[in-house]
């Protein structure tokens, strides 16, 4: 059995899906099991409409033709005017806007998974209907019936022995299959495992399934040392071990989502990233070994971030009492920690606020602590650094923070300009 994931980019256009076609041809289709991503950028275009649609305002019916527009300019490119497929996408853009109809909630967390996730159930009812057309014989899967959750909308806890018991008793591995990423249920309700979980959900698959592997279909040859679209020099790293891959996903590495490595690590299930473009390129491996092969430096950058440095009132030291009420507040908020740094008097950290609760956290702090914010820095996690690594990217602003041990450097960037 082996699990692929196509990204938004493998289906961004109907020539882009015809490309998955072409890949799933070349490796074979038996025993397969497919998770496909919304297609493009529709993510982001679902949420400008749930955006709208939270805040009541003009943009909600613009928002949604414009998402109607591309869907059926991707079955125009892809099929004959009328196919039955065309009535399936027409019947989902009308259950989406009887939800948006009826919905009574005001949990914006809530409202949100109830909407981006038709970007997921679009997208493969177009693939799988597509690879019907040609006669390439498929079984769609609704992944809500599969995966299981808690109700911790937008960041959804997997309920594992429930979700491995539906999985294995109603997966036929014998076929090629064709899922959602990003998606779940709480029994109820559509739950997402948090931005850019279709990663996630092969290795959820995967581990349930017992898979052989699990390969992820990227636009670039393979893990790269840093971002091509940051850093305008990368090396492919043609090995990587779970450690290393958990540790660079922990930093924020995009390629493989955080959560992917833990349940292929367990059952030491190797994870292949490869080329869609370039059939015949190996690219990437992550399995049970040590270290990266080459070992280069490897640079992580995370923008947007948001350095807080906090201090008692009353010139006190920051001890345990105090840095535990600062967690706890940021636990409540929700923010993303992914750099921690105290002294005596200051304990300081760079986060994420994803949520938009960062004025929340200030508020309910500010009486209590002096606190100064640095907003929009880049945090850049340099793996296995060196001192022209570390010079390099000091040279792209004022280091407000640098933080080293033995395999990793950290350095919170004001940039220039």
């Amino acid at each position: 059995m082996r699990i692929f994931k196509f990204g938004g980019a493998s289906v961004k256009n109907p020539d882009a899906v015809k490309n998955v076609v072409r890949v799933l041809q070349h490796e074979g289709t038996e025993n397969t099991l497919v998770v496909i991503s919304a297609m493009g950028k529709m993510t982001n275009a679902f949420e400008r409409l749930i955006k709208a649609y939270t805040e009541s305002t003009d943009d909600v019916k613009p928002a949604l033709e414009a998402i109607k527009d591309f869907h059926t300019e991707m079955l125009d490119g892809l099929f004959d005017k009328g196919d039955e497929v065309y009535t399936k996408v027409m019947y989902l853009f009308g259950e989406l806007a009887g939800r948006m109809a009826i919905n009574t909630s005001a949990d914006y967390n809530y409202i949100y998974d109830q909407i981006v996730g038709f970007g997921e159930i679009l997208s493969t009812t177009i693939v799988s209907a597509y690879l019907t057309k040609i006669g390439v014989e498929n079984q769609w899967l609704d992944v809500r019936e599969y995966i299981k959750t808690d109700n911790n909308y937008r960041d959804a806890k997997v309920n594992w022995e429930l979700t491995e018991t539906i999985i294995k008793e109603k997966v036929d591995t014998t076929k090629l299959n064709i899922t959602q990423g990003f998606l779940g249920n709480d029994g109820e309700y559509t739950t997402t495992l948090g931005r850019e979980g279709s990663d996630y959900t092969a290795g959820i698959f995967a581990y349930c399934l017992e898979a052989d592997s699990v390969t992820i279909w990227k636009d670039v040859p393979g893990v790269l040392n840093a971002d091509p679209r940051v850093f305008s020099e990368t090396e492919l790293l043609r090995k990587i071990s779970y450690t290393e891959a958990i540790e660079m996903a922990f930093y924020g590495a995009s390629v493989i989502h955080p959560k992917t490595i833990q349940p292929l690590e367990q059952k030491q299930i190797p994870l292949y990233v490869r080329s869609f473009d370039d059939l015949d390129r190996e690219g990437t491996t992550v399995l049970k070994t040590e270290g990266i092969t080459p070992e280069v430096p490897c640079y992580i950058v995370k923008k947007n971030q948001i350095l807080v440095s906090i201090s008692a009132k009353d010139f006190s030291f920051m001890v345990e009492d105090n840095i535990s009420d600062v967690f706890k507040k940021l636990h409540d908020c929700k923010l993303k920690v992914n750099l921690i740094q105290n002294s005596a008097i200051s304990f300081s950290v760079c986060i994420e606020d994803k949520f938009n609760m960062f004025d929340t956290f200030y508020d309910e702090l500010k009486s209590f602590y002096t606190i100064k914010s640095y907003r929009d820095v880049t945090l850049y996690t340099i793996r296995h650094f060196d001192d022209e690594a570390i010079n390099s990217i000091r040279a792209k602003g004022k280091a407000i923070i640098r933080q080293i041990n033995t395999e990793t450097a950290q350095l919170v960037i004001q940039e220039k300009g």
